[in-house]
This record gives C-alpha cells, structure tokens and sequence, in this order.
C-alpha cells in the first residue's frame, strides 16, 4: 500500500429474494445470506482473479435490528455481522466495520474508504448491507421458524447508533416515525408552492410516477410495478392514507429481502489483479452535511444539508448539476426528491433526466439504511455503460438529517481529493415550551385502521420562536381539509410539557 494512491470502484453486486414465509422453510434468506449472495456477485463483477483473498476491509451497513435500542432479534442475533460474511466469502481482511445508523452510510462508506485507500490504510474493500425485513415478517406471520444466529471470534468495530435523531419534545408529540416528520416537511412544500392536498398529491404522483416505471423493468425491485398518476394520487384499499399528506405508495417500502456489494480498492492494486480498465469507476468528488432535530431547523420546505452536501460534491468534482447524466436521488418520500432537486437548481417538472436508477425506495424498496448501495451499484453498472458520462448518488439518513454525495464517472480524474468533514449547521431555532400563539408553520396527520388519529404542527411566534403541539378534536378536522391551513393564527396552551392547540 502507497500513499497518494487512487481509489477506484471495480466490482458491484446485489440480490434479491421474494421469500415471505408462504412456502414454508426451503429457500428463507437472512441479512447474512444477502450479503454473501450479493457480495459473491460483486467479486466476480470485478473479472479478475482472487478478489476475496485480496479484500483487506470490509464495512457493513448496519441492519434495522441493530438500528434500533433494546430491539428484539425474533429470529435470533448475528453478533458480527461483517466477521460472518468475510467468513462466508473466505476472505481473511485485517479490518471489520459494523457501521453506524443512517441511510448516508453507503455512500459515506465509499468517501471513507476512497480517503483511507489514498492515504495508504487500506488497498481493498468490500462494502456490503442487506435487509431480510419481507422474511421476518413473513415468517412471524406464518408461523415458519427461521434462524438467523450466528457468531465470529474475529474482532470488529462497532460504531454503535450515533446521535439520537429525535428530541424530548418531538417524541412527546407523537414524532416518532419517519413519515411523520416528512409529512411535515412535505406539506411546508406544498404551502410554499400554494397546493390543496388534492394537488399536492397530485405533484407527488407526477414525481414518483416515472420512479415506478424504472422499478417495474429492475430485475432487483422488490415491486416491480409501474403504476399511473391517478392510482399514485388517489387514496383507495391498495393506496391508502399513512400520515397526511403521504398514501402508502408514496413512502418506502421496508418489507424487502435485498442485498448490495461494492468492491473498492488502489488503482496500483486494480492492475496488479488485471482488472480492465472497462470495470473501473472513479470517484470524482464527495459532500457530506448533517443537520439539528426538525423542530431546531429555521427551514422546513428544504434541505440545508442536502444542499450543503451536494454543492460539495459537484464543488470537489468540478462540475455543476446541469452536468450530471445520471442520478440516483434519495426517494424514501417525494419531499425528499424535491427538496434535493432544488438544492441543485434542478426543475423537477421541467428536467427530462431521470433521477432514479433503482426505482426509488417506495418501487424498488427501502432496504433500511443500505438503499444507496443499490444506488451506486447501479450507477457502476450504468456508467460502464456511458464511458465519460456523470453520475451523481445522494444518500439520505434520518429526517435529511444526514447526508452523503458522491459524483462518478468512468473517466479517471486528475487527482483524487478527501472527503472534507461533514458541514453542521450554525443557525437553530429556539422552542417555547409555555402556553403562546403563533401562526400554523406545518402540520401531519397520523392515521390509524379507523382513520385520522393525530394532529401534530408546528407553529411560528411572532419572535421567531418555534412551538410544538397536538390538535384538538375540532383543530384535527380542520387539518383534514382540501385548502393547506398553513398561515393561520393558533392558540397553544401547556401541560405536562405537550402543548395543545386550536385555530383562533
């Protein structure tokens, strides 16, 4: 290994099982089994010789189970998950990453090994992740046992869960899945944009309608279906309301068994194994951001750290948007395709480029924190196939409270640059948490089996403050309505720390 080495992506793979417990045991995959399949595929994707004897890291995006604390392992626990699948693969490598929560992680895996390989730490590296969300549900619902235990003696490191993504508040509002707080992001989209929720569906719809149609013909989607604008905007029994203004087929699909792998190593090491010229993928430039809890962010209708993290990458690559061939974009709900569209100067409506390779989390699926791993898989496997043509995958964690970019081409670039450090945020907004008014900033609504259930806004004082709150009986039917309720006056008042409000 030399310092000052370039980093280049060489071998890509994925995998996909439909297995939902229906027919019995034979064939139930794991997040192990995935991983394997899928990282098999990618050695052998890189057409040389003994890759994985090469491989001297691997980092493995960490699973749902392990996203979660205190959370079950119904179907017991795999207590190392990259020594088990460097097991599995016959690679012996000196280094074994559990990586930390967070939908960045793929690509912000790839920036890191890139850095470490041209800095002479590393030679070879096996990025890989899965989710088996579709077996264990399946299995629990058809009483199938299934056992996904296992160990290794070969130490790793554990990069734990990272900084906790919701605040006191937030949770004592009811905030405490992710569609929630997208809603909330996307219903100040369709205020700024003065859309009814009729319309604003109808946006989201003409958004996610072309993701779909690039899902139906992968033949690693998981729902590989195109569906129309009407059926996307419509609410019926296979479309039905989750959080306003989201229906389920506006939101990634977590019941997925699916699987990616990426090969990255020194170009010194890429000839040395005879790997083609053909194979590689560069690197060209990188951005990394991350942002406050929701409630402390000034701007709710966008993404600061999308535009911080993507204006680096462009910015490191030397090029702009309008540059960009292909995308990947994060599309676990379309608030987050709009907002990062914008942060490029990208006219969603206007621009004929497509900005999924996959189909989008919601079609494809969202395999937890390791759908840009298929992401960039495709993006290889696309670039391979347009030699000198960009690409650019954006990876999304929390709430677009972690982001990572990446700008690709077969072309080789004429240096290779680090990673910079993430950018933080320097503005916050300060919360009131004593009886007060203000105006309607946004709202959600969740929904139950019986329909609308809770009311949940944000509201900004006159002072610039923030306040949370829950909504009446009599304030829930009016978020309910046709026309955004955006812009008018609330009354808050406190108690037990949950504010309560309704429309003045």
């Amino acid at each position: 290994m030399a310092k000052g080495d370039m980093p280049v992506l060489v071998g890509v793979g994925q995998s996909l099982s439909q297995w939902d417990g229906t027919s019995g045991l034979d064939g139930a995959p794991s997040p192990l089994s995935l991983m394997r399949d899928a990282s098999k595929v990618a050695v052998a994707n890189c057409g040389a010789g003994d890759i994985a004897a090469a491989i001297d890291t691997i980092a493995v995006v960490r699973i749902f189970e392990d996203s979660i604390g205190r959370a079950a392992h119904p179907h017991g626990h795999n207590a190392n998950l990259p020594g088990t699948l460097a097991r599995d693969l016959g690679a012996k490598p000196a280094r074994l990453i559990y990586e930390s929560v967070g939908g960045q992680s793929p690509q912000a895996l790839v920036n890191e090994m890139a850095a470490r390989i041209h800095a002479g730490e590393v030679e070879v590296a096996l990025i890989s992740g899965s989710e088996a969300n579709r077996a264990s549900k399946g299995a629990r619902r058809n009483d199938v046992e299934i056992n996904w235990a296992d160990d290794d003696a070969a130490p790793f490191e554990d990069r734990g869960m990272g900084a906790m993504l919701l605040s006191r508040g937030e949770i004592k509002h009811g905030l405490i899945a992710a569609a929630y707080f997208y809603g909330l992001f996307e219903n100040a989209i369709a205020a700024r944009e003065g859309r009814t929720r009729s319309q604003h569906r109808r946006a989201m719809a003409e958004l996610f309608q072309p993701f779909s149609a690039v899902a139906a013909k992968n033949p690693f989607s998981q729902f590989p279906v195109e569906h129309s604008i009407d059926f996307l905007a419509t609410p019926s029994r296979e479309n039905y309301e989750y959080a306003d203004p989201f229906l389920k087929w506006f939101i990634a699909q977590d019941a997925v068994n699916q699987g990616a792998a990426a090969i990255i190593m020194s170009e010194s090491k890429a000839d040395e194994l005879g790997i083609s010229q053909d194979n590689r993928v560069y690197l060209h430039g990188g951005g990394e951001a991350g942002d406050d809890h929701i409630s402390e962010r000034p701007c709710l209708d966008g993404s600061w750290a999308m535009e911080q993290a993507t204006y680096r990458a462009l910015s490191q690559a030397g090029v702009t948007s309008s540059d960009i061939l292909h995308f990947d974009l994060y599309s676990c709900f379309p608030c987050a395709v709009f907002s990062s569209t914008a942060a490029m100067g990208i006219d969603w409506k206007k621009d004929t480029r497509p900005f999924t390779l996959t189909g989008g989390l919601p079609f494809f699926g969202g395999p937890g924190n390791n759908y840009s791993l298929h992401g960039i898989a495709e993006m290889v496997r696309t670039l391979r196939a347009a030699p000198g043509a960009l690409g650019l995958v954006l990876a999304n964690g929390g709430w677009m409270t972690k982001e990572a970019a990446g700008v690709y081409s077969t072309t080789r670039p004429n240096a290779f640059k680090p990673v910079a450090p993430a950018a933080k945020p320097k503005e916050q907004v300060t919360l009131c948490d004593t009886d007060c008014a203000g105006t309607l900033e946004t709202f959600t609504v969740t929904h139950g089996k019986a329909g609308p259930e809770k009311g949940i806004i944000f509201a900004r004082l006159a002072d610039g403050r923030r306040a949370l709150a829950n909504a009446t009986p009599a304030a829930l039917a009016v978020l309910r309505e046709e026309v955004s309720p955006v812009g008018r006056k609330v009354k808050i008042t406190v108690a037990d720390e949950v504010g309560t409000f309704d429309f003045v």
